[in-house]
């Protein structure tokens, strides 16, 4: 294949999708958009003052709306996210959501293995023929009697690359490998749906707006089939959600609270801004604390008053069939943020676990009394300012001795799954992505650098980072705890912030 270069090992039926029409099909997206890429990966570099643009004052005042939704994405109550596992993926289409988010980002590790066997499965998934073996023995296959979601497949972020795949000497974009192999293997089918995670900008929709209009083109598929739900997860984006949808508006379907990634945004933003911007422990920091509030109450003026869907963001407890207390708390805490959710005008919301689909379909059940969705919630009395989205001081909290291990721990612990090849890790009864370790390391770094002293007057230094990383890594174990050890360090404590940890991560695998 001219151009075109694979560098990653055999995977199983890879043959299958990584075809000489396929690769030409992904090699083509990178001639046609890579310089563009390029450019806005460096206009991210250059940190913007943050507020509503007068530039698109027009945008955020005119009367338009996105596409109407096709059908399969008119209920979206209840979703179920999680990665392209082969066992995961028969669980989510047996799980009686009406969404499954295949995760080809924070939830998966991209190994080249995972990278492509994830791609054999959702087409398998796509034809209604996936099934699943375990070593042990047991069988897990497609029930006839629950009705199958509708496969929202997210792909990564603009930021990722894939070293596995060159173009013209270059490694690939991940997300275009990761759309354009799913895209070209499964658009025939009728419902080539996408999460689009981590964008920063407008502009940024609008490439891949470009990216989906040039691939329907090229297939011959109808404009308009790709519908898109952007996640809202950096605290540029909150101030361009009018615009985001209006760039995509022939293909949007709605916008998604991503909240584990959005307090992480603005850790990153703000981690060198002084003690206003210093959050407390993250596990004091709720979806009722103001800037929180006004970020979902704002996401969901905007979708409805678009005639988008405004979904509401992951519940991270996880129930323990085992132990009947941890069950017990977990559906507690998913009850009460799914109420909120449902309450506030969300048209449905995530879960992580096959047994919390009955607990927020319930709840979502009872508020939308037989309607599909929230779409008439318009809420024109939520008004939002620049300065309550970034009202970081109204917090509360503190940062606590208690939350440096916390911060730590789970740090260490989500990377020592993730180069093991399991990027949804659960840890102490929470299902964890990458954002979990990514907010533990940029809070360390910010505590560190601004001379944040705890609750019980220790300063936070690099010294007391060390010595509880020494703590943790003396109670874990594995094949990678060296270098997971090793690589919290460097992204907690080095001078230098590295944008996203799965960027030095990906050398290591």
């Amino acid at each position: 294949m001219s151009g075109v270069r694979v560098l990653g090992g055999d995977v199983e039926r890879g043959d299958e999708i990584l075809t000489p029409d396929a690769l030409e099909f992904v090699a083509e997206l990178h001639g046609r958009f890579a310089p563009e890429h390029a450019a806005l990966m460096r206009r991210r570099a250059h940190r913007r003052p943050l507020g509503f643009l007068d530039a698109t004052r027009e945008v955020r005042e005119g009367d338009w709306k996105v596409a109407e939704a096709p059908g399969p994405l008119r209920d979206r109550r209840v979703e179920i996210t999680g990665p392209t596992e082969r066992k995961m993926t028969v669980n989510a289409l047996n799980s009686g959501a009406k969404v499954w988010l295949a995760d080809l980002e924070d939830a998966n590790t991209p190994h080249w293995h995972n990278v492509v066997s994830g791609q054999v499965n959702l087409y398998d998934a796509a034809r209604g023929t996936v099934e699943f073996t375990s070593p042990e023995g047991k069988h897990y296959a497609l029930r006839d009697d629950v009705e199958r979601p509708a496969i929202v497949v997210r792909p990564r972020g603009w930021h990722l690359p894939e070293r596995h795949l060159e173009v013209e000497g270059r490694p690939a974009i991940g997300a275009l490998v990761d759309f354009g192999l799913h895209f070209f293997h499964n658009a025939a089918l009728g419902r080539p749906y996408y999460y689009l995670p981590k964008m920063e900008s407008h502009l940024e929709a609008r490439l891949w707006n470009s990216v989906f209009t040039a691939a329907q083109e090229r297939l011959g598929v109808p404009h308009g089939t790709i519908r898109a739900t952007v996640l809202i997860e950096t605290i540029p984006a909150a101030f361009e959600m009018d615009e985001i949808l209006h760039e995509l508006r022939d293909h949007a379907s709605g916008l998604n609270a991503g909240r584990w990634d959005y307090l992480f945004s603005i850790i990153k933003y703000f981690r060198d801004a002084g003690p206003d911007a210093v959050l407390p422990d993250r596990n004091s920091i709720t979806m009722t604390a103001p800037f929180m509030r006004a970020y979902t109450e704002l996401l969901v003026r905007t979708c409805h008053k678009r005639g988008a869907f405004a979904i509401g963001g992951m519940a991270a407890f996880i129930p323990n069939r085992r132990d009947p207390e941890v069950t017990e708390n977990a559906l507690e805490k998913v009850r009460a943020d799914k109420t909120r959710e449902a309450g506030d005008g969300f048209d449905g919301s995530w879960v992580a676990h096959p047994d919390l689909v009955p607990v927020c379909r319930e709840i979502f059940d009872e508020r939308l009394g037989g309607e599909p969705n929230q779409l008439d919630v318009l809420r024109p009395e939520v008004e939002v300012t620049a300065g309550q989205l970034l009202d970081f001081a109204s917090t509360g909290g503190a940062a606590t001795r208690a939350g440096v291990e916390s911060a730590v721990d789970v740090g260490v612990r989500y990377l020592l799954s993730w180069l093991g090849g399991n990027g949804a890790a659960a840890i102490h009864n929470l299902m964890e992505d990458a954002a979990t370790a990514e907010i533990s390391r940029s809070q360390l770094w910010q505590w560190v650098h601004n001379d944040v002293v705890l609750d019980d007057g220790t300063p936070v230094t690099a010294e007391l980072v060390r010595e509880v990383l020494a703590e943790v890594r003396g109670r874990l174990d594995g094949e990678h705890l060296d270098a997971a050890v090793e690589l919290f360090e460097q992204v907690a404590l080095s001078d230098d912030f590295v944008d996203f940890l799965t960027l030095p991560a990906y050398e290591r695998i």
